[in-house]
């Protein structure tokens, strides 16, 4: 009897997006070959998967076998797979506060061979962060918006491990990409047509959608033009309103208080930890707090119900400035912002609020370069992009025309596309970073392999692995 097994070992890299760190699940898949005369065992998974919470994974092989992966223990899929035969396994369900992806998830059971195989599972909700980086040669390809795909400034992108989903800002429309196979679709609003209707799919209408995280059950969408936020049920494209009335645009504002009554100037970034979103009020110089489950709004930086002055202050919360800030991310513990006219990148501890800068000198706007090295002497040309894998940032040098990343602990700048120290030209070319190409690179984000780009004004979405 011959038999093929894939084995997951600590060596295989492991991701860890935003807010980082749940469980990894070990898994021992072995087939006894029914193809070649040999026994039914099927093929076992063991291993640990501790740490999935209240909700186990169900995994399912080739769309038809499920297998239930809770908290511990050796499992069994029911049918058997022999050598040389496909597998091919997917999440079928998971729990709503992690994503959980499975890397190397396909292929055929070959007799003798040994083959990485993960069930990598993050908490939404924070917990410990592991610090080893995502790991990038880098090579950049296009990923979507060539051929009859088209896009109209694509903004900002969000992942939940399986699709990538796209503000597509002057279509007016949010956008879903299949990771797997790139087949694009629109989840929500009528392209080309603006309004603030709220309801199912495309029936819903926006007014420039520009910023979008997800919780993995939702998806969150700031809006420029209708002063709002915006949720969208992944599974059915129904849209609400998070702030402001429904199928209402709003006016500009800065009023704390109760959803409905809340006002947002020209809100551009957003992230979520699971519990709150954290919007970028752009116009308003400050970063705004929502409590998902009941929509109130307060003033994360800043002070309540008030417009903050432009500038560069660190410190306390209520005291803090900024000028021009753009996008956000968090790895659980600090939000990270691009402060996009003062050409650096600031934190803001979420316990406290307290402000301070990754990038820069404290206090301080930086002059426009393209600058790599430490933190403090490092430089940017408007960033308005940002994410993270737990251990480093990496953000899209917009005018700059590259993709820089930050040692979070210690502010170290590098180039991940484009040469260090220089800007680089606009264009469209593919290929390994140094001579690959952006015009305008936007949003980014990431699905724990590869970085995600919004190309904008190439009207395409990159993908740097």
């Amino acid at each position: 009897m011959q038999r093929a097994s894939l084995n997951h070992t600590y060596s295989q890299v492991w991701i860890y997006l935003a807010t980082a760190f749940m469980a990894a699940a070990a898994l021992s898949l072995s087939a006894c070959g029914g193809g070649d005369g040999g026994g039914s065992s099927g093929y076992t998974v063991g291993g640990t998967a501790a740490g999935l919470g209240a909700n186990p994974v169900v995994l399912q092989n080739n769309g038809r076998d499920n297998l239930t992966v809770a908290a511990n223990g050796a499992l069994t899929f029911a049918t058997e797979v022999a050598s040389g035969s496909a597998y091919n396994i997917s999440i079928l369900t998971q729990p709503t506060d992690r994503i959980c992806t499975v890397r190397s998830n396909s292929g055929a059971m070959v007799s003798s061979n040994i083959t990485s195989v993960s069930l990598v599972c993050i908490n939404l909700q924070g917990g410990a962060i592991q610090t080893q980086a995502l790991s990038l040669v880098p090579t950049v390809s296009t990923f979507a918006g060539a051929g009859g795909a088209t896009f109209n400034n694509p903004i900002s992108t969000t992942t939940d491990g399986t699709n990538l989903y796209v503000a597509d800002t002057y279509n007016h429309i949010v956008r879903k990409i299949v990771i797997a196979t790139g087949l694009m679709t629109t989840l929500a609003g009528q392209s080309g047509v603006t309004g603030a209707l709220d309801g199912a799919g495309i029936s819903a209408s926006f007014n420039a959608p520009i910023g979008i995280t997800t919780d993995g059950t939702s998806l969150f969408v700031s809006e420029y033009d209708n002063h709002k936020i915006r949720r969208i049920v992944i599974a059915t494209g129904m849209v609400s309103s998070v702030t402001g009335t429904a199928n209402t645009a709003m006016a500009p504002g800065a009023a704390d208080g109760a959803g409905a009554s809340a006002s947002l100037d020209r809100p551009t970034g957003i992230t979520t930890d699971n519990t709150n979103l954290y919007v970028v009020d752009r116009s308003n110089q400050k970063i705004r707090k929502i409590v998902i489950a009941t929509g109130m709004v307060s003033s994360m930086t800043g002070t309540a119900n008030t417009a903050m002055p432009q500038g560069a202050q660190d410190g306390a919360a209520t005291g803090a400035t900024f000028l021009g800030p753009w996008d956000i991310t968090t790895d659980g513990t600090n939000l990270y912002v691009p402060d996009g006219n003062n050409y650096k990148i600031r934190k803001i501890v979420i316990a406290t609020g307290m402000v301070s800068s990754v990038t820069g000198t404290a206090n301080t706007a930086m002059a426009r370069g393209a600058q790599d090295g430490p933190g403090a002497t490092a430089t940017f040309t408007e960033i308005h992009g940002i994410t993270t894998d737990g251990t480093n940032l990496y953000a899209t040098d917009t005018l700059n025309n590259k993709v820089r990343k930050i040692v979070i602990a210690t502010g170290v700048v590098s180039s991940v596309t484009g040469t260090a120290n220089a800007a680089a030209t606009s264009g469209a070319a593919d290929g390994a970073g140094a001579v690959a190409s952006f015009n305008e690179p936007w949003g980014i984000t990431t699905d724990g392999i590869s970085l995600y780009v919004a190309d904008k004004a190439n009207n395409t979405i990159r993908k740097i692995q």
